[in-house]
């Protein structure tokens, strides 16, 4: 669980870089997302606290002044440390050119974690983003301002990490490459281990020595991550987003959801549509409160509560 204050945005007039959404978030131990793939690009900067971030096999443990990027259709997943989970800021952005700026930057495929000591900038820079939420043009070229802004506050000082790619850690990202296309198909984990051409016991000694649990357990999360985005934003019945997630059985689909994430599909998307509204109304006393003081003053009192 996260509270958070998030900025989403449905269009963007702009096509060579744009905001998709921006926010930040207090979050409870051990709390993670994924693993999941996004369509867009996604920057996170730790205020405090720790955490880790894993894309296919390569594990980074990060901590405060420290950020991660997150590719458009790369399966990660991050998760805040259980005794010091972190708190931390996000943007996420598209567009034509948004590859080439990332790479302005250093940040790529090859290199996703990097170092910035702007973190009170960056943090002052997303609390005015969150203030232009009224779609009208003014506010539209003001976020632009600021996402331009906000790359320039990380070319000042952004410190890259060295990263480097083992036999484990390719076998890993092909398998979990795989796992992305067929996961709507009926896929079994010897498939997975057929593609690689190695055998069932070393694929999971594989997945347990880099992501802590087997290529079924990690399947299995996958396709219920994917279900709770159709969950989330589509209007699919219960039968359709089974089949969508390689469940060609809605009864075996809603107990193995109800296993990973606590409640059935039925009762998680009830539950959802209420905490989107919840957050909207959080966001705008937010913002309220962010038009009588000081906004570091509010960004920690909002963090701590």
């Amino acid at each position: 669980m996260e509270h958070a204050y998030v900025l989403e945005l449905s269009d963007s007039k702009f096509k060579d870089l744009f905001v998709c959404f921006c926010g930040y978030a207090q979050c409870e131990p051990l709390h993670g997302f994924g693993p999941a793939a996004r369509p867009n690009y996604l920057i996170h900067y730790i205020m405090e606290g720790k955490g880790f971030y894993q894309v296919g096999g390569r594990k980074y443990e990060l901590g405060a002044g420290e950020g991660f990027l997150i590719e458009p259709e790369v399966l990660t997943y991050y998760q805040a440390d259980q005794e010091r989970p972190w708190s931390y800021l996000w943007i996420g952005f598209s567009g034509r050119h948004a590859k080439d700026y990332l790479e302005d930057l250093g940040l790529n495929s090859r290199q996703l974690t990097f170092r910035s000591s702007q973190g009170k900038e960056l943090k002052r820079l997303i609390l005015q983003m969150l203030r232009c939420s009224d779609g009208t043009v003014t506010s539209q070229y003001r976020l632009q301002s600021l996402l331009y802004a906000f790359f320039a506050e990380l070319s000042k000082s952004v410190v890259l990490a060295e990263d480097a790619q083992s036999k484990e850690n390719f076998y890993i990202e092909r398998a979990i490459g795989y796992i992305r296309n067929h996961y709507s198909s009926e896929l079994k984990v010897t498939d997975i281990a057929n593609f690689l051409c190695v055998n069932r016991s070393y694929l999971y000694k594989l997945f347990k020595n880099s992501l802590q649990m087997s290529p079924q357990e990690f399947l299995t999360k996958f396709r219920i991550s994917r279900a709770k985005e159709l969950l989330s934003v589509t209007k699919l019945s219960i039968e359709n987003v089974a089949l969508s997630c390689g469940y060609q059985n809605a009864l075996v689909f809603s107990k193995a959801f109800k296993r990973q994430v606590g409640c059935v599909p039925t009762v998680y998307r009830a539950q959802h549509c209420k905490a989107i509204q919840k957050s909207l109304l959080e966001n705008q006393e937010l913002l309220e409160r962010l038009e009588g003081g000081s906004e570091n003053e509010k960004w920690q009192n909002d963090v701590k509560e």
